[in-house]
């Protein structure tokens, strides 16, 4: 971990507090219509940085969660609420993270270096994506075009706002929340989306 990455995660509550108090990536947007999509999540699959594939239909009665993470940023420490969330909801919820070099190049690692940084330092043993791109461009990531394009997912076009972006489907692949940075994984809406 270098000195800025530990000065991030001592100033992450710091910052979330922060954020909350004015304001800045606090938004959750919700499927309150509860809008199928259109094509199936289930038809994709993410390429993990271990370099396999996670066939997302073998995630079938399971929530999922998405997030775009990064390692030198102000909500890094989110790896280490999003791991104690994967711990507590194993039967029933999987976390797939997308390291991403989106937001002022704050994923400059190679896939083992982020996974090496992710293990030592947070614990993280949830999946992994191959490192990607996740904002609108002709690169992005097939998940995150699904996750961002209501002519696939059925109602949302929200774009990722910063690192560590969420987006939550339910046991039948429909797309049900977006949540901003600010919002912790931890937060009481995403744990009553969750339970």
């Amino acid at each position: 971990m270098t000195s800025r990455q530990k000065v991030l995660r001592i100033f992450y509550p710091f910052w979330v507090w922060f954020a909350k108090i004015i304001g800045r990536n606090r938004k959750i947007i919700k499927n309150n219509k509860k809008d199928s999509p259109i094509q199936p999540v289930y038809d994709l699959s993410v390429p993990l940085n271990s370099g396999q594939e996670l066939p997302l239909q073998t995630l079938k009665g399971k929530k999922i969660l998405f997030v775009n993470t990064a390692s030198d940023c102000g909500y890094t420490g989110q790896y280490d609420e999003l791991q104690k969330l994967s711990q507590q909801f194993s039967n029933s919820l999987t976390i797939i993270g997308f390291p991403a070099n989106d937001f002022k190049d704050q994923e400059k690692g190679s896939d083992d270096e982020i996974a090496q940084f992710c293990q030592i330092n947070f614990g993280v043993t949830f999946p992994l994506a191959k490192k990607s791109t996740v904002v609108h461009s002709a690169n992005q990531q097939e998940i995150f075009k699904w996750l961002t394009d209501k002519s696939r997912n059925g109602w949302n076009e929200k774009q990722p706002s910063w690192n560590f972006s969420k987006y939550l489907l339910d046991e039948n692949g429909v797309l049900i929340a977006y949540f901003d940075p600010s919002v912790s994984p931890l937060n009481e809406e995403v744990l009553k989306f969750i339970k």
